[in-house]
């Protein structure tokens, strides 16, 4: 399973990971927000069947990756760039679920040598964009914390440390109740067992240190990204599910139409969670042609 490591970035700043030794090509993963923490069994046991070793890089604020305050979400590409060097990997390829979805969109289009494919899963699209109200459909927390986000720092600092108040010790069997405004019945079926005491566990050690990655990530989603999407040109497929709560269909249908040659994996009937099942078998199979080298499954 994984285990967390650290390398420290030519400025001194320290930078947080997670990893998995499950194959000979590198899988970069990007975590959700505020889902940093160990990696998922399903998601390591997919990488080793599709012949992957997996790095999750925790974002800076998340864990003691040092925190980047103002960061966008371009400027996770730096990071991934030290991450894969440090690992040996001069070629790649990236998934991101959820609020790691735009920073796998910024590695497919600001590392178009070394990225040689992205998958993004459930991930939010750009705030402000035309054709798309952000947050038409969204759960009622997600409503309340980009309302918050978006009226600025002291509304979204005094939200989020509310919210992990209620969260910083959340268990397995309390998961579901937390999220419930986010949770249609699909992820609610989903998160039982192993996959909501996993989620809970990356819940807890995301905000073991404080708010701040989170705070971090819903600033940058607000903001510009700091890159086009028209600039991304290795393969991207987008995975999003009809029923999701936390970010909703019609993000994932803007961004299938916006990427260009994305590849749209549009799912009806799954949510935000439960699409990782046929994402993370039927994605992965794509990204390892994506990569272009040989495994035997």
């Amino acid at each position: 399973m994984s285990a967390t490591s650290h390398l420290p970035l030519a400025d001194g700043a320290r930078l947080d990971y997670f990893y998995a030794d499950t194959g000979d090509d590198l899988l970069i993963y990007h975590h959700g927000t505020p889902a940093a923490g160990p990696l998922s069994a399903d998601l390591v046991a997919a990488a080793q069947h599709h012949g992957f070793a997996i790095a999750e890089l925790v974002r800076p604020g998340y864990g003691e990756s040092a925190r980047q305050s103002g960061r966008t979400v371009a400027d996770v590409v730096p990071l991934t760039v030290a991450l894969a060097d440090h690992l040996g990997a001069e070629r790649f390829v990236t998934l991101g679920w959820s609020g790691g979805g735009p920073h796998a969109l910024a590695t497919a289009a600001l590392l178009p040598d070394r990225c040689a494919g992205a998958l993004c899963l459930a991930g939010v699209a750009p705030y402000g964009v035309p054709d798309l109200d952000f947050l038409d459909g969204m759960g009622e927390d997600n409503i309340a914390e980009f309302g918050a986000a978006l009226r600025g720092p002291d509304d979204l600092e005094a939200f989020l440390a509310a919210a992990a108040a209620d969260l910083h010790s959340v268990t397995g069997d309390q998961v579901i109740d937390a999220l419930r405004s986010l949770l249609p019945p699909v992820d609610q079926d989903y998160l039982t067992g192993e996959q909501g005491e996993e989620m809970a566990s990356e819940i807890r050690w995301s905000l073991a240190n404080g708010i701040w990655g989170w705070f971090d990530d819903d600033v940058a989603f607000c903001r510009s990204w700091g890159f086009d999407l028209q600039q991304i040109t290795v393969p991207v497929q987008v995975w999003q599910g009809s029923e999701d709560l936390m970010v909703p269909f019609a993000h994932g249908e803007w961004l299938a139409r916006e990427v260009p040659a994305a590849r749209s994996a549009l799912r009806q009937g799954h949510g935000h969670l439960s699409v990782s099942t046929l994402a993370f078998s039927e994605g992965m199979r794509q990204l390892r042609d994506d990569l272009g080298t040989q495994h035997t499954y």
